[in-house]
């Protein structure tokens, strides 16, 4: 049996390419991974070892189900008996802790160093920020925040960034904060996002040792939406690829939507001259949309001229029109909106059926009220499961008994539940004056302190999913949430479902199990979130996103709201003219909210809408003035029969 049987021609060049650098241009809906994954089956086809194959991506998500279907292919396949050996499938940033612990001790870290998560980070930087003695309401710790982790992208350490900044006034304060976060950090046996790719990055440049590990480990790379890269990113993947070159890439310059962090789809340009004798292969076969669908993102695309060229097609026939609805108001497009779900629903669709798309998080806010007072059920993409304080709690305990330096752990759990240790007592133990306080409260800190013991050697000897489970009956937060009668029952299911969850840790080591659900804990994305519904109920359900967010998913039905000047595209800070560069990125933004449709798209304006507290006219998108009569329609928002609610 042909073990690349099902790929088209473009797919199949691809999977069969296997030495050298190779450039996939995948058109949204082209099959990517499906090329993907059978291009690295067939590496191994031609006797390269599972273990020397790694591929990277940008979310777990999407790793999670790369490797669910290289897995798949090996284990179906025939031609070989499957052993369990299976590529090194990831993200970026998971790639660069599995290195980093690997390395902790050239960069000054303990093994189970820390990763601060947002609430960490704005904390030390706030505390940097008075040690610097600036006000954190002038300077904001947010703002500064961004600008560090920009120039971690760009390859700068706070000494190479201190160096270059001479004495302008800002970057001179951003150097100092920068130098005493980065002090504060290291006190935490702790690292930030940006970090776990800096680090990674540095170290393969200037240590010639670490190349010559890491190619000996992994001869042929895989990069996934390599148009999303930033120049770290971009700079550790040629690293990577070494002297052998067998780097594959694959992305879309049509689909880079991430400028405003750090993306530069330039990368995925220039390969080209990174590596002149590239294999060139283009996915333009999209099997997800419909053709009105496809020539409608065709057309809005063309209009920008940095781009790789294609044209996206499909063999299938028919298809409905995009409709094109004007509403008076947002409350009125929420109304259609839930209106036209209600009625697909009764015809026959899921609710989890149906996505709808905004531009700007406060649109949100109209279309729930929309879909409550339709009796609709919904979940809005972004409320991470990892983020919930009841289940921040749990990690954090297992973050402190396995860094002791971990000092923010250790300060969250210390007094949850509530044991009597206040912040008077936390500044004493934290300053090492712990032998002053009175000998009741030594008690208190030293059972803590067992505890955090006896979890420590659970995380040394148990599977994950038992070791959790412990710790949370340990703790005592099991017998709180049960003594807490308004949302203890809710927290507990919880962390119950954050030990379910753990179970699929449990046939690695009990080391190795414990660092990757740390890892994947801290490293989680909003499209991972998809996942955490806790109840039934919630799982079928209309799912609302920005756009941002809903790369990489598909639908049968998408709304797409709020399609107005100004708003889509959006202007920000530009004020009456946005600039050409930002203008080419919002068009790739609509190009992909309308290439996450199956089978059919509802664009929706509103002649008023209220922003900011102020009510202001709004004028329909100039995006609509590129779609044609061949495969648009309108429809008349009233018109719609009115919902009846259970």
């Amino acid at each position: 049996m042909d073990h690349l049987e099902g790929l088209n021609p473009e797919q199949r060049k691809a999977a069969e390419h296997t030495t050298g650098p190779l450039l996939i241009v995948a058109g949204a809906g082209a099959g990517k991974t499906k090329t993907l994954t059978h291009r690295i089956l067939n590496l191994i086809h031609s006797g390269i070892a599972p273990e020397n194959i790694l591929a990277i991506t940008f979310t777990n998500k999407a790793a999670g189900e790369m490797k669910e279907r290289v897995v798949k292919l090996l284990s179906e396949d025939p031609a070989r008996e499957y052993d369990g050996a299976v590529p090194f499938v990831s993200t970026f940033h998971a790639l660069g802790v599995y290195i980093l612990r690997r390395e902790h001790a050239r960069i000054n870290r303990p093994k189970h160093f820390s990763i601060l998560d947002d609430d960490d980070t704005n904390r030390l930087m706030k505390k940097a920020l008075q040690q610097c003695e600036l006000d954190p309401k002038q300077f904001e710790p947010r703002r500064m925040k961004n600008a560090i982790s920009r120039e971690k992208g760009e390859l700068h350490t706070a000494e190479t960034y201190k160096a270059s900044v001479g004495n302008e006034y800002f970057p001179r304060i951003v150097a100092n904060v920068w130098s005493a976060y980065e002090k504060l950090m290291l006190e935490e046996g702790a690292l930030d996002f940006d970090d776990l790719i800096l680090h990674t990055t540095l170290l393969l440049r200037d240590e010639a040792e670490m190349r010559t590990i890491y190619h000996a480990k992994w001869s042929h790379i895989h990069i996934d939406e390599y148009q999303d890269t930033n120049f770290a990113q971009y700079t550790l993947s040629k690293l990577l690829a070494g002297d052998h070159k067998h780097i594959c890439v694959v992305g879309d310059t049509d689909q880079s939507i991430y400028a405003w962090r750090g993306a530069d789809f330039r990368n995925m340009m220039l390969f080209e001259e990174d590596f002149p004798d590239a294999t060139v292969v283009l996915l333009e076969e999209n099997y997800r949309s419909t053709a009105p669908i496809l020539k409608a993102a065709n057309d809005i695309i063309t209009k920008n001229t940095v781009r790789k060229e294609k044209n996206l097609f499909t063999r299938k026939e028919g298809g409905e029109k995009l409709s094109v609805i004007a509403c008076g108001d947002e409350k009125m497009e929420a109304e259609f909106v839930a209106k036209k779900i209600s009625g697909l629903i009764r015809n026959g669709a899921e609710p989890k059926d149906v996505a709808i798309l905004y531009r700007a998080n406060f649109q949100s806010r109209a279309l729930e009220e929309g879909l409550l007072d339709a009796g609709i059920s919904y979940q809005v993409l972004g409320v991470k499961f990892f983020a919930r304080k009841e289940v921040k709690d749990v990690l954090a305990y297992i973050r402190a008994a396995l860094n002791p330096t971990a000092t923010a752990d250790f300060s969250r759990i210390v007094n949850v539940p509530a044991r009597g240790i206040g912040k008077v007592t936390l500044a004493k133990i934290l300053s090492g004056e712990e032998v002053t306080l009175p000998p009741a409260t030594q008690a208190k800190i030293a059972s803590v302190r067992e505890i955090l013991s006896e979890i420590a050697d659970d995380c040394a000897n148990l599977p994950v999913s038992h070791t959790l489970k412990n710790a949370i009956k340990r703790s005592g937060l099991e017998d709180a949430f049960k003594k807490d009668r308004e949302e203890g029952e809710d927290h507990l299911e919880n962390v119950y479902e954050l030990v379910g969850l753990a179970t699929k840790y449990d046939h690695l080591t009990p080391e190795e199990g414990i660092e990757a659900l740390l890892s994947d804990a801290t490293l989680a994305s909003d499209q991972d979130s998809l996942g955490d519904a806790k109840k039934k109920k919630d799982e079928n359900a209309v799912r609302l996103m920005t756009v941002h967010a809903s790369k990489g998913l598909e639908f049968p039905y998408v709304f797409i709201t709020g399609i107005e000047d100004g708003l889509f595209p959006h202007r920000g800070f530009d004020g009456p003219v946005i600039n050409p560069e930002r203008a080419e990125e919002e068009r790739r933004l609509f190009y992909v909210a309308i290439t996450r449709a199956e089978k059919k798209v509802w664009l929706t304006y509103a002649h008023t809408r209220t922003i900011f507290g102020g009510k202001n006219i709004q004028a329909p998108s100039e995006f609509l003035m590129d779609l044609s009569d061949e495969y648009i329609e309108t429809e008349d928002p009233d018109k719609l029969p009115t919902i009846e609610v259970e």
